[in-house]
């Protein structure tokens, strides 16, 4: 069943949050419209700050806020948040610890049409290998959102969470748990191990019921936090399968599969493993899904993919 794209449920989530808190705040880069703060801005016009295009200065004003005690949330589309201000992220946020969180939008290949320029597939490696203390969050579903934005508010360090913009399938139930730094077991099966995070997850899940009917039963363990990671699920999920993909849609390169691929060899763990990203290249331009369908993450690629791993 579709449900609201993630970026939807954060807007309403902090909405409902801030009504009763007004200590929380949201700092937007000519993105209240495209971060859909529309009806935050109208209905909290006191608690919404717009800068304009220059990430670097919303992230500056975030850090001041957060000193003087605001739950600030610092709203920009991903690719520019990560790149332009990446310098104020490391010192202004993460070194001087104000627990900011900073909501990247439109992330991976959102932006479809618009190209390698407005794609965002190095956010979470540029903040999980090169930025010391800040957390980084992918969710999957509205699920996951909700929670992580609840848990967001009062969250005591720095803090990342990356959106894209399509309406998801809903993965978990309501009364799930949900914990920054811990995964969840979505799928248990003997034969392959699928590894993800955001949104990726929903395709894995499609390609799990594809690959059951050729009787290949699959494990499914979606990891919306990539840092800290939650190795203690992710090594205890080896142990009764026969070979694992990592599925992200972010570069091959310092991401989710690059962490899965370190845990693997520093653990001495003997097993056929395969990493799906997006090449060191400047990709191909379609929608979204075409472009996630160009590089091996439709269903029916990550299924044949599982099962020439086997073989």
């Amino acid at each position: 069943m579709n449900q609201k794209a993630n970026l939807e449920v954060f807007a309403e989530t902090l909405l409902d949050l801030a009504k009763k808190d007004n200590d929380i705040i949201v700092v937007t880069s000519d993105s209240r419209g495209s971060g859909k703060l529309t009806q935050f801005g109208k209905e909290l016009p006191n608690q919404i700050i717009e800068v304009g295009i220059a990430e670097q200065n919303l992230v500056g004003i975030c850090a001041g806020l957060s000193a003087v005690g605001k739950k600030v949330f610092g709203v920009s589309p991903s690719s520019f948040l990560t790149a332009r201000s990446l310098e104020q992220i490391k010192n202004d946020i993460a070194y001087s610890n104000h627990p900011v969180t900073l909501v990247g939008i439109s992330a991976g290949v959102s932006y479809g049409q618009l190209g390698s320029t407005h794609h965002s597939i190095h956010d979470i490696a540029v903040l999980r290998t090169t930025i010391n203390n800040i957390s980084v969050v992918v969710p999957s579903d509205n699920f996951e959102t909700r929670e992580s934005i609840k848990e967001a508010v009062n969250y005591t360090k720095p803090l990342f969470i990356r959106f894209g913009k399509k309406p998801m399938q809903k993965i978990h139930n309501d009364n799930d748990s949900f914990k920054i730094g811990k995964g969840t077991k979505i799928r248990d099966g003997k034969d392959i191990l699928f590894v993800t995070t955001g949104e990726t997850a929903q395709r894995v899940l499609l390609a799990s019921e594809i690959l059951e009917k050729e009787k290949i039963f699959c494990s499914h363990i979606n990891l919306h936090t990539i840092k800290p990671f939650d190795n203690e699920l992710f090594l205890n999920s080896l142990s009764k399968v026969k070979a694992i993909i990592s599925v992200e849609e972010h570069s091959e390169s310092g991401g989710l599969g690059e962490k899965c691929a370190s845990l693997i060899s520093q653990n001495n763990i003997q097993i056929p493993f395969k990493i799906i990203g997006f090449p060191d290249e400047y990709m191909i331009n379609g929608s979204q899904s075409d472009v996630l369908d160009h590089y091996n993450m439709s269903p029916e690629k990550l299924a044949k993919i599982a099962k020439d791993l086997m073989n």
